[in-house]
């Protein structure tokens, strides 16, 4: 995704700098780490590795149980140093949309319900299922109708806060549910840096859409006051979003449009943080805040040096009794910013001058062999569950006689491109895992598919020739492929056009620089309907959440909004894959619900609507003192598609 305006997402596509991104804001882009990725602003080949077995573990102190197995036995202090490329770009939990924020906010900002940090080792599996499930954070238990904490028939959620979670404000205070509605409150406001995604809150809680209309009309309106954060706080502390309420200091009520499963998943998200009273001063994801966060967490901002260093330090109100997902391990984390090479990551990390990186930065992708060959217990891989790359179809293209719209040219390219050629320019079978439907593993709705499948996952170019010729066009047609002209994207490119070729598809590549122009391009729906505009491009997509996940992954890619800076940048429509989606997203039932996306992926399919082409895997690698109850080295959570620091401790704790 590229500088997309805040309203609009925009996919993760495949670029150059180890990274994968999903930007919502300008200059923001929620960053995955692979081998080597960047999707949207978060651009290289991403080459992410499939999940190794755990191996032998790092020594650590341990301690044998009744069981006979080891248990790791943790070390409090010492410093976590990190190693990053730009960092976060904001610490305010509003604007920020990329995993190298959510891996600092995990230490200072927390949220109502969250996930807990399980390595899990494949997905699915029973540890990944651990891994997706919600546990309580401030809140004392997750809602649930079982446990009356959803009522209304499905409408109303009730979260219970928990006492004793502070502020590290002077003096320290009770973090309250009016906390989580100022936050809320914040999230349309009309600044440079809104949320992330406001389109999962405005389409779920009751009054959300209208209170952000009526912020907009207010600002943008005739002789509107400046917007500075004086005018922004009194407007927002004097509207109300009718959803929300607080009936008491520690409980916090949020009323639905209609029934919906995974809101719970929509509140786990990091924007969903408490936000103090003491925000009022500044405009969300300013300057300013940057460097007056406060924490509700473990760990607090002691500094804040843009472009230099960030630097977490204990918080001293926090208390292990109110949090039951983190701990306060190390004393104290400082991000070093601007390293902007994989290979000066790796050296730092073998060589002990850093511990971890930020998810803004990699390892060289040419370096796993080598890693896995040396039985290096330094390096892991998590699996994740995305479409990391796939290809999009402009549907709405005219070029060659509108050939994108016709099903049986989407069809002949499903056929003939040549999978098994991706995994290998990817870095092998086992960087990325070959994906056959618009659901990967992992992801609600997950069924093995064999539509379009071809012996070994190679491509059938007769098939592709016959579909072709079937419509009308035996001799074959040239299309326009946009892609980033970074050196692993433009790999990729180069190898689904050589499997094209074979079946008389000529690709006429259309390279972009791998920043701004490319996602503008991308979605920029007005154009994408002219003559001369792109018929097919790289896309990459990651989930924001995984388990009851179809709202984050489904109806994003296949509804048929087709607006500018949409997701859905093939501008696909299907008034049947949108009554499955309206169904599932009312659909109390996560199994119904999946049932339900399961259907409109395949239907999807059934139209040849994208060509899935591989899932990638989350590469790890961290210095030899770095250790975690749930692996030998650095740990890694599905929620931050990272690593958790409140969950790691040195060994030995260096300052």
């Amino acid at each position: 995704m590229g500088p997309a305006g805040p309203e609009y997402a925009v996919p993760f596509v495949v670029g150059s700098t180890g990274s994968a991104w999903h930007i919502g804001v300008p200059g923001d882009a929620r960053i995955v780490r692979g081998v080597p990725v960047k999707p949207l602003v978060k651009a290289a080949a991403i080459l992410f590795v499939a999940a190794l077995g755990m191996g032998g573990l790092v020594s650590c102190s341990s301690t044998a149980t009744s069981s006979g197995h080891a248990r790791r036995r943790p070390v409090y202090g010492g410093t976590l140093r990190v190693i990053s490329n730009a960092g976060p770009g904001s610490l305010d939990p509003v604007p920020t949309y990329n995993y190298a924020g959510y891996e600092l906010e995990r230490g200072y900002a927390r949220q109502l319900v969250t996930y807990p940090t399980t390595s899990p080792a494949t997905a699915p599996g029973g540890a990944w299922a651990r891994a997706t499930t919600l546990v309580p954070d401030i809140a004392a238990q997750v809602p649930t109708a079982a446990n009356g904490g959803v009522t209304g028939n499905g409408l109303v959620y009730t979260y219970h806060l928990r006492s004793g979670v502070e502020w590290n404000s002077s003096p320290p205070r009770q973090v309250t549910a009016a906390d989580f509605i100022r936050e809320f409150q914040a999230f349309c406001n009309p600044g440079q840096f809104p949320v992330g995604n406001s389109a999962y809150f405005t389409s779920a809680i009751a009054g959300f859409a209208g209170y952000c209309a009526a912020e907009s009309r207010h600002f943008t309106a005739k002789g509107a006051p400046p917007v500075t954060a004086a005018a922004v706080a009194a407007w927002q502390n004097s509207h109300q979003i009718s959803g929300l309420s607080a009936p008491s200091a520690l409980t916090l009520r949020v009323t639905l449009t209609q029934p919906a499963g995974d809101f719970n998943n929509i509140m786990a998200l990091p924007f969903v943080s408490a936000r103090p009273a003491e925000y009022d001063a500044y405009l969300p994801g300013s300057a300013g805040l940057n460097q007056h966060v406060l924490s509700d967490g473990p760990y607090q901002v002691a500094s804040y040096t843009p472009g230099k260093q960030i630097v977490l330090s204990r918080n001293p109100v926090w208390r292990q009794s109110t949090d039951p997902v983190r701990h306060q391990y190390v004393t104290k984390v400082v991000v070093t910013l601007g390293t902007s090479s994989d290979q000066t990551v790796l050296a730092d990390l073998q060589a002990g001058g850093q511990d971890l990186f930020l998810a803004d930065l990699g390892i060289p992708s040419q370096a796993i062999a080598g890693l896995q060959a040396a039985h290096d217990q330094r390096l892991r891989i998590w699996p994740s569950s995305n479409l990391s790359p796939y290809i999009i179809l402009n549907l709405r293209s005219p070029n060659a006689g509108g050939a994108m719209g016709k099903l049986a040219v989407r069809q002949a390219i499903e056929y003939g491109v040549d999978k098994a050629a991706i995994v290998k320019v990817s870095g092998g079978p086992a960087v990325a895992k070959i994906t056959t439907g618009a659901i990967p593993p992992g992801s609600a709705g997950y069924q093995p598919s064999t539509r379009y499948a071809t012996p070994g996952s190679q491509g059938s170019p007769a098939k592709c020739k016959a579909l072709l010729a079937s419509a009308g066009y035996s001799r074959g047609l040239t299309l326009g492929y946009l892609y980033p002209n970074d050196s692993g994207d433009t790999t990729i490119f180069q190898s689904i056009q050589g499997s094209l070729s074979a079946c008389g598809i000529t690709l006429k590549g259309m390279p972009e620089p791998s920043g701004g122009a490319y996602f503008t391009d991308l979605g920029n729906t007005p154009q994408t309907g002219k003559p001369g505009t792109w018929d097919m491009a790289t896309g990459s997509w990651f989930p924001d959440w995984f388990g009851n996940n179809g709202r984050t992954l489904i109806q994003p890619l296949f509804g048929s909004a087709c607006t500018l800076g949409t997701v859905n940048a093939g501008c696909y429509h299907s008034a049947a894959v949108g009554t499955l989606i309206g169904q599932a997203l009312k659909t109390g039932s996560a199994p119904a619900a999946a049932a339900l996306w399961r259907q409109a992926g395949a239907r999807a399919m059934n139209d040849a609507a994208i060509v899935p082409l591989i899932s990638g895997q989350i590469t790890q690698y961290a210095s030899s003192r770095v250790h975690s109850a749930t692996a030998g080295t650095a740990n890694f959570s599905t929620l931050l598609q990272g690593w958790d620091f409140t969950n790691i401790w040195l060994n030995p704790p260096t300052p």
